[in-house]
Order: C-alpha cells, then sequence, then structure tokens
C-alpha cells in the first residue's frame, strides 16, 4: 500500500478556447470551468501541474491514417466546402464540425495524455489526469461522436511499450467503441465499458466484482480510466440518473488498487455538472475530501444560485431489473473465466518514448514571435499551473 501516491495533472488553457458551433452540444469551455474549480479548492498546490505539448502528426499517425491526420491538419472552416468528398469520407460535418484551431484542439488534448502515459511508464507518478482527453468515439479514418482524434488509444499504446497488459475501463454513458475497435484483435488490452445501465452506478448492486474479478484474472500493468460525465443525473444528452458522489464512487473503487492509473475525462454536455463532478473526482484521486460549498473563482456564477458542489441524483425510474442484471454478471463472469490468465508477451525492444523534430536555434528567425507552447520548451519546469493575471482564460467569455 502506497502511503501517498504522486499524482500528475495536465492542463493547457488553450484547449478550453475553441468553439465547436452555436448549436453544438460539446463545449471545451467546461475544460476551464473545472480547472478553476480545482485552482479554488487548492488542489493544484498537491499535485505536480504540467501543460502537455501539442502531439506532433507523427505521433497521431502511431493509430490515425496519415492521410487522415494530414486532412484535419490542413482542412478550416473557410475551405471545407472545397473538399466535399473528403468530409464525407471523414465523417467530419454536423456531429464533427470543422472549427478554427482544430487540429492545435486535437494536438492539445492528445498531448496531454500521450505525456500522461509517458510519466506513468518512467515511474515519475502514480496518477496521472488529464480530463481534456478521454475522446473515445475516434477511428482510425474518421472522426466520429464529437471525436477527432482518439486520445485514450494513442495513450494505450504508450503504456503498452512499458506494461504486457493495459485494462481499459469506460464510464461514459456512451460505449467506448473507438478504444474497443482498436484493440479488438489483441489480448494485451481489456476494454469494459459500463454503458446504458440506469440509475444504479457503478460499482453498485455487485458490479465492483465485475471489476474485481477482472484485474484479479488479467492482471493489468497499467489501467486507464474514462470518466464521461455525461451518465450524470441531468445531462443534455445523456439519459442516466447518477449522483456526482456515485459517479466518484467508481474512481476511488478503482484508485484501490494501487495500479498505475491514466484518468481522463470524455463526455458531458452539462458543463457545470462535468465542472463539479471532474473536481470531485480530482479530490478523491488526492484523498481530499472537499466542502460543499463553491469558494469564489472565475466561473462562480455558473454555479448559483445555490453554488453547491454536489447535485443529487435524478428521478428516472430505472428499467433494469435485478434478475436482468444478474443476467449479465454471471454472463460476464462466464467470459472471463474462459479466456486465458494473464496472457504474456514476447520480450522484445522498447520503442522510444517520443519522436520530437529536429529543431535548430540559429535557423530561427528572431523576428518570428513564438507562441506560448513554444516558448515554454524551452524552460525545464516541474511546476507550473495558471492562476491569477497570467490565466489564459481570465477573461474568457461563455462559449
Amino acid at each position: 500500500m502506497r502511503s501517498r501516491d504522486k499524482i500528475a495533472y495536465f492542463y493547457d488553457g488553450d484547449v478550453g478556447s475553441v468553439y465547436f458551433g452555436p448549436n453544438h452540444p460539446m463545449k471545451p469551455h467546461r475544460l476551464c470551468m473545472t480547472h478553476h474549480l480545482v485552482l479554488s479548492y487548492d488542489l493544484h498546490k498537491k499535485m505536480e501541474i504540467y501543460r502537455p505539448h501539442k502531439a506532433y502528426p507523427v505521433e497521431l499517425a502511431q493509430f490515425h491514417s496519415a492521410d487522415y491526420v494530414e486532412f484535419l491538419h490542413r482542412i478550416t472552416p473557410d475551405t471545407q466546402h472545397l473538399f466535399s468528398n473528403e468530409m464525407a469520407r471523414y465523417n467530419l460535418g454536423e456531429d464533427c464540425p470543422v472549427f478554427d484551431n482544430l487540429f492545435e484542439f486535437c494536438q492539445i488534448y492528445a498531448g496531454g495524455t500521450i505525456d500522461a502515459a509517458r510519466r506513468l511508464n518512467n515511474k515519475l507518478c502514480d496518477i496521472a489526469i488529464n480530463w481534456a482527453g478521454g475522446l473515445h468515439h475516434a477511428k482510425k479514418c474518421e472522426a466520429s461522436g464529437f471525436c477527432y482524434i482518439n486520445d485514450l488509444v494513442l495513450g494505450i499504446l504508450e503504456l503498452l511499450k512499458h506494461h504486457a497488459r493495459v485494462l481499459y475501463i469506460d464510464i461514459d454513458v456512451h460505449h467506448g467503441d473507438g478504444v474497443e475497435e482498436a484493440f479488438y484483435f489483441t489480448d494485451r488490452v481489456m476494454t469494459v465499458s459500463f454503458h446504458k445501465f440506469g440509475d444504479l452506478f457503478f460499482p453498485g448492486t455487485g458490479d465492483v466484482k465485475i471489476i474485481s474479478k477482472v484485474v484479479e484474472t488479467y492482471l493489468p500493468g497499467a489501467i486507464v480510466l474514462q470518466c464521461g460525465a455525461d451518465s450524470l443525473a441531468g445531462d443534455r444528452l445523456g439519459c442516466f440518473n447518477l449522483s456526482i458522489d456515485g459517479h466518484a464512487e467508481c474512481v476511488k473503487f478503482v484508485k484501490k488498487f494501487n495500479i498505475p492509473l491514466l484518468v481522463t475525462g470524455g463526455g458531458g454536455y452539462t458543463k457545470e455538472n462535468v465542472a463539479r463532478c471532474w473536481t470531485v473526482e480530482t479530490g478523491v484521486l488526492l484523498d481530499s475530501e472537499l466542502p460543499n460549498e463553491i469558494p469564489d473563482n472565475e466561473y462562480i456564477k455558473y454555479f448559483s444560485p445555490d453554488c453547491s458542489l454536489r447535485i443529487p441524483n435524478g428521478h428516472i425510474e430505472n428499467l433494469n431489473s435485478k434478475s436482468y442484471l444478474s443476467t449479465i454478471k454471471i454472463q460476464v463472469l462466464e467470459n472471463l473465466r474462459c479466456i486465458q490468465h494473464a496472457p504474456s508477451v514476447q520480450m522484445q525492444e522498447v520503442p522510444p518514448d517520443f519522436y520530437i523534430p529536429d529543431f535548430d536555434e540559429d535557423e530561427q528567425n528572431p523576428d518570428e514571435r513564438l507562441d506560448q507552447n513554444t516558448q515554454d520548451k524551452h524552460i525545464q519546469r516541474d511546476d507550473e499551473y495558471y492562476e491569477g493575471d497570467n490565466d489564459n482564460d481570465h477573461n474568457m467569455d461563455d462559449m
């Protein structure tokens, strides 16, 4: 039993500044709200805070097809009408619109999950958090379900460089189909997705036995936990009935295994509740109980009038009978009994952590202004967080 977990937290203010469109339910602004809520509870003082690198196209192509990555890199709202065939081929459009800074958005959230995996691999932390990640629907050659780049697959690929087996757990209201599809033909990754599960929260009503049995049978070297918050009561798109405490109970349970853990966000479309949920779960990972009254912060108006951290579950009728749930549990446990116990992997040379294109300072134009992210790469820092006047999101308007 570890005396105290070392936790790395990844955040870049730019990830919350993009805009999917006026009628689109995905609001990356929720990430700014989450971060400020984390800061208001002083949780950043108990973690190591990092700005993630922007994932290079060659890193994204470790899973995605190079032509798809290249198209995401060059398409813009002003040019999309010239590429109607490609837009259809890559499933870009209504659910997955092209917006300003789309590719940079993908680079940031994917870079956060990749960096999180690398810190875990190098034993620099026990738990790594990237609330911007968790976009589990993206496929190898196309966007899907508001997701463009599947950061979870890229993070798992990194973890597989150091771990024989990785367990992926998904508590989003939607099935984590992109991750399951990516690793369908390998026994080195097991995916467990809890979706369409009524008003009972995992790990309630005996379902902890399923996850416990999975861990006991599969013996993963690392766990990736996708914490989509669209399974909360009152979500704009979700139809579940979870309270925040119920959702957080899953995080608490998985943490108790004391296995290297990568935690990401995911869905969640009532943004004030998303911020509440992921802040509570950051506290859970830090073993910190948070008072219910939300401290003053830049986004306090979104939590009015009561400014409470926790929300009650809803009053939706649970249509899952006990016999139905019992049948599912029996079937899953039987499936586990039939699989190979802790499948092994042949020894091989570990691939390098990442690829960084050559950077020659002598060739840089002294009159060219570098963006903040590039400047940061010239500064070796292990303690970085956003607060006060230097906060990228200080004057962020509602998206």
